[in-house]
């Protein structure tokens, strides 16, 4: 069996060829919704280097280790199957420059599946439609990441260091630079490896002469708010975790001889606090109550920087929508049983962003000499909560009109479910579109199907 598929980008044959050889490139490429993890890294698509990755497959988790050959710098490279769920896969990857100079990514798949002719009955077509999504997948994020890449291309990449790489966004963010070619850094707590620096925020420790000449540093640490219930103890350690860490960062950037361009501060919309229908920009006052006084604790840790004249960058982000971590994964159980109805009322506004405006906002403050201070990590249209029921019910093809008590949610999440499925946000990105940024995701809708791989024909 085979399957064919095409991809056009504005970059060239021999950009775009550089773009697959770069080791974030197998994270930008899995589609969204699947949650493959990488073995160790691929050094190269050179003949006879291996890649290998663990899925899921229903309950179990399966490897699948693929061996490259037909290494042909820029215009191909080929990677067969050695383990994994087909009896046989054949794959190779072909750059073809266009009429414009530009370059088309040709996609062929040879495969046979396990179990013949029973195989090919049963699992014929279900393999065939999910390969047209994964596909399709790659197709737009490629496409995505090249123009946005294109848009920075006169400008000197960038040595960058990265606290909380391993987060949901810190993953993704990684992936989009490596393959961009900045030079990456983690910071990490345990013990360093390659393109790694050990530090350990709660004892206060890092090694200042370490930090020297990168040119970005950003950090997206802390703890998870919605990890666990909100004891006493656990928003201490929410707080500190966030305070400690970006004060520490900031008080050794300001005594570097060589200081970074930027400091990129994670923080959250949780400043502004419940406001209802109010409208909130980054011009608008503070909130009350636990998230805006652990926003405002850890937005002013980072004051050591901004004093020693970096530019100083606070991410107000809102709920990031990714579908294999974060409120989005929550959502989707429920949703998929038909019970992600109206919360409440379902009036309160929920402010989102997709993934992958995250990471392309984050990468245009950085390389936007002008851009400093606060700004609203959100999508211009917010939606109340109902609404963003319905839309999800629709994308799912599943109903959406049952409400759910917010008394279950206390049982299940304490306080902190409560607070988190119930507060109101609007906050609108005004700083970010008057820089310049454009959203790849401005609505709701399209950025769930992308996310969720359920697009229209």
């Amino acid at each position: 069996m085979e399957f064919k598929h095409s991809t056009e980008v504005v970059t060239s044959v021999e950009e775009t060829f550089a773009w697959h050889e770069r080791k974030g490139a197998f994270r930008r490429l899995m589609p969204p919704w699947e949650k493959a993890e990488q073995v160790g890294e691929l050094s190269s698509l050179e003949d006879g280097t291996r890649l290998t990755f663990k899925f899921p497959m229903g309950p179990i988790k399966m490897k699948w280790i693929a061996e490259h050959s037909g290494y042909k710098p820029p215009h191909a490279f080929e990677d067969t199957m050695i383990k994994g769920p087909f009896k046989a896969w054949h794959h190779v990857h072909s750059f073809v420059e266009t009429e414009n100079g530009a370059c088309r990514v040709d996609d062929h798949v040879e495969y046979t599946l396990p179990m013949g002719i029973l195989g090919r009955i049963f699992g014929g077509g279900n393999v065939r439609k999910r390969l047209r999504r994964m596909f399709k997948a790659r197709e737009i994020r490629l496409s995505k990441d090249t123009k946005r890449y294109n848009n920075f291309a006169h400008i000197k990449r960038k040595k960058i260091l990265i606290a909380g790489s391993s987060g949901l966004i810190g993953r993704q963010l990684i992936a989009f630079f490596d393959t961009a070619g900045h030079d990456v850094w983690r910071l990490v707590r345990k013990e360093p490896g390659k393109n790694q620096i050990r530090w350990s925020p709660s004892d206060g420790k890092i090694n200042a002469d370490e930090l020297e000449g990168f040119d970005a540093i950003i950090h997206l640490g802390g703890a998870g708010i919605g990890d666990k219930r909100w004891t006493k103890q656990r928003k201490i350690v929410l707080e500190k975790s966030r305070t400690d860490s970006t004060s520490l960062l900031a008080s050794t950037i300001a005594g570097l001889e060589n200081k970074p361009e930027v400091f990129i501060v994670s923080s959250a919309m949780g400043i502004y606090g419940s406001r209802g229908d109010e409208e909130l920009t980054e011009e608008s006052a503070v909130g009350e109550g636990f998230l805006p006084d652990m926003c405002v604790a850890w937005e002013k840790s980072a004051q050591a920087a901004i004093d020693a004249g970096v530019r100083t960058i606070h991410c107000r982000t809102s709920l990031v929508l990714d579908a294999t971590g974060g409120v989005l994964q929550k959502m989707l159980l429920p949703a998929q049983l038909g019970a992600g109805g109206p919360i409440g009322w379902g009036k309160q506004w929920y402010s989102w962003i997709a993934m992958d405006d995250q990471v392309y906002a984050i990468d245009h403050l950085m390389m936007t000499p002008e851009c400093e201070g606060v700004y609203n990590f959100g999508s211009p249209n917010p939606v109340q909560q109902k609404t963003f029921a319905k839309i999800l019910g629709k994308v799912l093809w599943r109903p959406s009109f049952i409400p759910v008590p917010p008394i279950g949610i206390w049982f299940l999440l304490g306080k902190m479910g409560v607070t988190l499925a119930t507060d109101s946000s609007k906050i609108l990105p005004n700083r970010l579109i008057e820089s310049g940024y454009e959203f790849q995701y401005p609505t709701l809708e399209p950025a769930l199907r992308d996310a969720l791989g359920k697009w229209k024909n």
